[in-house]
């Protein structure tokens, strides 16, 4: 018996082209920076902040413990911002600091073996 030839492709090589088409690549980038916020900032910084959101016209939102913090990291933001941006299509141009609590730190969720 002939098989017929499949034109199923792998998900992966969808999406991209999907997303391209629809203009949302960038917005998907930029979301990109609220999850290696940590990652890029370091484990000093990342202790005492979390990345909360990102706008569509590229403002990170990031809250912090304190003003004191806040004042800090504004002085540095230049150099948090190219770090954010580097290699990336959607461009963070601009970083806004919430004072307050910070949420606990996600955790993992146990497995059901656990």
């Amino acid at each position: 018996m002939k098989r017929k030839r499949s034109n199923l492709r792998p998900l992966a090589d969808l999406v991209p082209p999907f997303l391209e088409k629809k203009g949302l690549a960038r917005r998907v980038d930029l979301a990109a920076a609220v999850e290696r916020w940590s990652e890029l900032v370091g484990p000093q910084v990342a202790s005492v902040t979390r990345a909360e959101g990102v706008s569509a016209d590229g403002v990170l939102w990031v809250r912090v413990v304190s003003s004191a913090w806040a004042a800090e990291l504004s002085l540095g933001a230049p150099r948090i911002l190219a770090k954010l941006n580097d290699r990336r299509e959607g461009r963070v141009r601009e970083i806004r600091w919430t004072v307050g609590p910070l949420p606990p730190a996600e955790t993992a969720v146990p497995s059901p073996e656990d």
